[in-house]
């Protein structure tokens, strides 16, 4: 086969391929579940990995020639073990939605109860949400946050977990920005006698690098992404006690996928490798200062963010007091060259795709190297567009900042 290069096979998808990496490059991106990976781990996910079929697990598989693979994927697993603590791993799961329903499919019977976090609230949609596969198979039963305090109801989700003996309760979420609380958790699932199950796919690169309290020795389960606060690949994993292993394990394959992807499970142990580094620990701890700051920032411009700040890499921002719907400001922003996407705030009137709040994350712009400084820069940039939406020109001029810190801070 004559080897062509990318530019001369397909001239389309090369464009938009530049295209993206110019969006990501002159824009400063501060979705929360986002981040770049490194040249590493996107090396290893281009490699000749990406060829090889081994359906099975390292020494079990149905296919020759998987030696490398076997190696590979045992490596994944060692690290991700010495990174957590876990007991047992398994790197298949091509999402975190998928490693979820591994869990699920492992220890449930479709009509099982299930109680997570609503999604309205900042958990989920494979928390139980009715248009996901979890509320069509399980009965759901969902705790929220306090109205007042926006911080998670603790006594209402033994309340609920009391009346409604769920199977499973699930914790984690995808747009809360505080400490979750995982011994709690683990206290009420005992009281029921429920499985407990912990997402951390936002939080997991804090988790490991100390900078957020670990679920694994309060959890039966825990899943996570590989690729937000963790920097990897997009892909998941499934970390369990070893007493469930083997129902883990057969469920993921031959339950619900069939090959794993190899060169997926190669850029996952670069980034566990990377994670394990004293560099990714003061990566994190500067992820955290600056959503703190730039929380604070936003607080002193009048901007109302539910639960008053984070503890997190998160913020999410109420713009009920600037009479602007997420989604408006999500456009406003991102014509500046500032991608944040719209997000429902807890008790919010508008559908998911209006909102009346944005979620802003500071991953990415940690990755460039920004720190406290350009943080209270870009408060100052969302402040003066959320004011004038309707303002090109300001828009424009707000651009032209982007544009010059993006310059400054070049992603590789």
């Amino acid at each position: 086969m004559k080897i062509l290069s990318l530019k001369n096979v397909d001239p389309e998808v090369y464009s938009l391929i530049r295209q993206e990496r110019k969006r990501e490059t002159n824009k400063i991106l501060m979705i929360a579940s986002e981040n770049y990976a490194s040249r590493a781990v996107m090396e290893a996910q281009g490699s000749f990995f990406t060829n090889k079929y081994a359906e099975g697990y390292p020494g079990r598989r149905y296919y020759g020639g998987c030696e490398y693979a076997d190696e590979v994927e045992r490596i994944a697993q060692q690290r991700a073990k010495k990174l957590f603590g876990a007991e047992h791993v398994n790197v298949q799961p091509h999402s975190g939605t998928q490693a979820n329903m591994a869990v699920y499919f492992a220890m449930l019977q479709p009509g099982d109860t299930i109680m997570g976090m609503s999604l309205t609230h900042g958990g989920h949609l494979s928390h139980g949400s009715p248009v996901n596969f979890t509320g069509k198979l399980y009965k759901t039963v969902f705790y929220g946050v306090n109205k007042d305090t926006g911080y998670i109801d603790i006594e209402e989700v033994r309340k609920l977990a009391h009346e409604y003996k769920p199977k499973i309760i699930i914790t984690g979420a995808s747009a809360y920005p505080r400490i979750i609380d995982f011994k709690v958790f683990a206290d009420i699932s005992k009281e029921i006698g429920a499985y407990l199950m912990a997402d951390i796919a936002h939080i997991a690169g804090l988790v490991a690098a100390g900078l957020h309290p670990s679920p694994v020795l309060y959890s039966d389960f825990v899943t996570t992404t590989t690729h937000k606060t963790l920097r990897g690949p997009r892909g998941g994993v499934i970390m369990c006690r070893s007493e469930y292993s083997k129902a883990i394990d057969k469920t993921v394959f031959p339950g619900i996928q069939g090959g794993p992807l190899v060169h997926v499970i190669a850029a996952k142990a670069v980034a566990f490798k990377e994670a394990l580094t004293e560099e990714f620990k003061k990566y994190q701890e500067q992820v955290v200062r600056n959503a703190k700051v730039l929380a604070n920032s936003l607080i002193k411009k009048g901007f109302k963010l539910v639960s008053g700040g984070t503890d997190n890499h998160l913020i999410l921002v109420d713009l009920t007091n600037f009479n602007l719907t997420g989604k408006e400001a999500e456009e406003a922003l991102d014509r500046a060259g500032i991608t944040v996407n719209k997000n429902t705030i807890p008790f919010d009137t508008k559908p998911p795709t209006v909102t009346s709040g944005i979620r802003i994350g500071t991953p990415c712009v940690t990755t460039r190297g920004m720190g406290e400084e350009e943080m209270e820069e870009i408060a100052e940039i969302i402040e003066t567009v959320i004011k004038n939406v309707s303002n090109e020109s300001v828009i424009k001029d707000m651009r032209k900042k982007v544009q010059a810190l993006c310059k400054r801070f070049p992603i590789y």
